[in-house]
C-alpha cells in the first residue's frame, strides 16, 4: 500500500470518467485513492460549505481533493475532514499533469540579462508622454530606458528629458552618435551611450560613462577592433554590439558575428539590439524574443535593446522579461526550456483535452435539467442539455438549431451569454486552445481573467436555480 491516500470528491456526471482515469493514474503516480460521489449532477456547482456538510472521509485517507471549481474557503472542509484539502484541476483530464509535473528549483525567476527599452524618436513626444511611456516599460520589466534621438538633428531638449527620468529613479541610456547630443545627456545623468564607433570615439573619454561599441560596417566589422582598442587604452568601460541584421539582409551572418565576437572577447560585456528582428519580421514577437534571449544566454550577452513600436511587437518588453528568466533557468539546470514558462505560450495551448464521443453521447441522458453545457470536441461545437445534443462548426447555425427546439428558458441575457460562450468556443476550436465554459481562454501572459457569468445569470434562469436547490436538498 502507498503512504499517500487521496480521497476524491466529485459529482455524478464525472464519476465514471474519474474512476477510469484514477485506475491507471494512481499506480503510476504512487498513491491509493477513494472516490466519494455527492448527490449533485455537476461538480462545478459545489461550494465548500455544501461539501463540508456531506463529506465522508475513509480512515486510510491522508488528504482530500475537490474539483478546481469548488468555490469557498477550503478550511470549512478541512475542519470536518481533519485532513489537508486541495483544489485539483478544473478538468479531471488534467490530473495526469497535476501529479507528473516536475517541480522547478527555487531559483526560477532569476535573470542576468538587462532589458534596455528604447523610446523611439523621443524628440517627437512631450516630456509627460515620455515619462508615462517609461513607467509603462518599467512595469513590463525594463531595467533601463533608452532615449532614441533622431539622426541628422540635434535635440536641444535631451538634457531636460534625461534629468526628468533620472529624477524619477530610472536608469537611462541615450541612443545617438552625435557628441553634441550625447554630452548634455550624460551630464544630466545618462549612464550608457548607444553607440560609439570611429566617428565619435575620440569624445568617449570625456563622457565618464559606459558606452556600446559598434562596427563602422557591420558586415565586415570594419573599425570594430580599432574602437575597442582605442577605448581600452583610455579606460572607458564598454560593451560590444556587432549589430543584428534583419532577415534577408544578413541575419545568419550577424548571428555568427556575435558568436565570433564572444570567442575573441570572452570576458567583455556584450549587447544585442533585437528590435531589428522583432520589428522587421511579419510574425508575433514572442517566439522571436524567446529564441534571441536563448542565444544571448548561451553566448553570455548580458543586455538586449528592444523596442515595441509595431503592433505585433507591442509587448516585447514583457516577453523578454519572461524569456530571460526561462532561458537562465534552462541553461543553469541543463534542461530543455519546455513546460517551464506557460505564460509564453499564447496563441495555442500546450495541451488540449476534450470529451470523447462516448462521454458526449451519455450526457443528454444523464443531465436532468435544461441548462446548456458547451463543449469543443472533434472540431465541432457541442451544445448539450437534458435529452438534447446539438453540433455544428458555426455558432450562428448552432443557435438556429437550438431555436428550432422551441426552448422556453432563453431570456435575452441568457441568449447573449450563450452567444458569448459559443464565440469563445469557436475561437478555441480554430486555434487549438482549451475551452472550458465560463472560463477565460488562456492567452498566457496576455490572459484577462473572467468572472463566471453563468452564476450571474441565475436571476434570469429560474430553471437552473430550481435544479441547484433540488440537488442541494438531495
Amino acid at each position: 500500500m502507498a503512504d499517500r491516500h487521496i480521497h476524491f470528491v466529485t459529482g455524478k456526471l464525472a464519476e465514471a470518467s474519474l474512476r477510469s482515469l484514477l485506475s491507471e493514474l494512481a499506480p503510476r503516480a504512487g498513491f491509493d485513492y477513494s472516490v466519494q460521489v455527492l448527490n449533485i449532477t455537476v461538480a462545478a456547482l459545489m461550494t465548500t460549505t455544501w461539501v463540508a456538510k456531506r463529506i465522508e472521509v475513509p480512515e486510510a485517507a491522508t488528504e482530500v481533493m475537490v474539483t478546481g471549481y469548488c468555490r469557498g474557503d477550503l478550511s470549512e472542509i478541512e475542519a470536518v475532514a481533519k485532513l489537508p484539502v486541495v483544489r485539483g484541476p478544473k478538468d479531471l483530464r488534467l490530473l495526469p499533469d497535476w501529479f507528473d509535473q516536475p517541480t522547478l528549483a527555487d531559483d526560477y525567476g532569476e535573470y542576468d540579462v538587462e532589458i534596455i527599452a528604447e523610446i523611439n524618436h523621443a524628440p517627437s513626444f512631450t516630456l509627460a508622454q515620455i515619462l508615462e511611456e517609461a513607467r509603462r516599460l518599467k512595469q513590463a520589466g525594463a531595467d533601463r530606458i533608452d532615449i532614441g534621438c533622431d539622426p541628422g538633428a540635434i535635440w536641444i531638449g535631451v538634457a531636460e528629458c534625461v534629468q526628468a527620468l533620472v529624477d524619477e529613479g530610472f536608469q537611462v541610456s541615450v541612443d545617438s552618435l552625435e557628441p553634441r547630443e550625447i554630452a548634455p545627456a550624460v551630464a544630466a545623468g545618462a549612464s550608457l551611450v548607444l553607440s560609439v564607433n570611429s566617428s565619435n570615439r575620440q569624445h568617449a573619454a570625456d563622457w565618464g560613462c559606459e558606452v556600446v561599441v559598434i562596427p563602422d560596417d557591420p558586415k565586415s566589422l570594419s573599425g570594430f577592433d580599432e574602437t575597442i582598442e582605442f577605448l581600452a587604452q583610455r579606460n572607458v568601460p564598454f560593451r560590444l554590439d556587432p549589430i543584428l541584421e534583419p532577415i534577408s539582409f544578413g541575419f545568419t551572418e550577424s548571428i555568427v558575428r556575435y558568436y565570433e565576437t564572444r570567442r575573441r572577447y570572452p570576458e567583455v560585456e556584450m549587447m544585442m539590439g533585437i528590435g531589428n528582428l522583432t520589428e522587421l519580421t511579419d510574425v508575433d514577437s514572442a517566439g522571436l524574443n524567446v529564441m534571441l534571449l536563448g542565444i544571448c544566454q548561451e553566448l553570455g550577452i548580458r543586455s538586449v535593446l528592444t523596442t515595441q513600436v509595431i503592433n505585433w511587437a507591442q509587448t516585447s518588453v514583457r516577453e523578454c522579461d519572461l524569456a530571460r528568466r526561462l532561458m537562465r533557468y534552462a541553461l543553469n539546470h541543463r534542461t530543455l526550456p519546455k513546460r517551464i514558462e506557460p505564460r509564453l505560450v499564447t496563441l495555442r495551448d500546450a495541451k488540449v483535452t476534450e470529451p470523447t464521443e462516448e462521454e458526449l453521447a451519455r450526457l443528454p441522458g444523464e443531465i436532468k435539467d435544461q441548462n446548456y453545457r458547451i463543449f469543443v470536441a472533434q472540431q465541432l461545437l457541442h451544445l448539450v442539455a437534458s435529452g438534447m445534443h446539438l453540433t455544428d462548426t458555426d455558432p450562428l447555425a448552432l443557435f438556429e438549431k437550438l431555436d428550432e427546439t422551441k426552448p422556453t428558458n432563453l431570456s435575452p441575457s441568457h441568449a447573449f451569454y450563450l452567444g458569448y460562450e459559443l464565440c469563445k468556443a469557436m475561437t478555441a476550436m480554430h486555434l487549438g486552445k482549451q475551452y472550458r465554459q465560463d472560463e477565460a481562454l488562456d492567452w498566457g501572459y496576455l490572459t484577462h481573467e473572467e468572472v463566471s457569468h453563468r452564476i450571474n445569470l441565475h436571476k434570469d434562469r429560474p430553471d437552473r436555480e430550481r435544479s441547484e436547490k433540488n440537488d442541494e436538498r438531495s
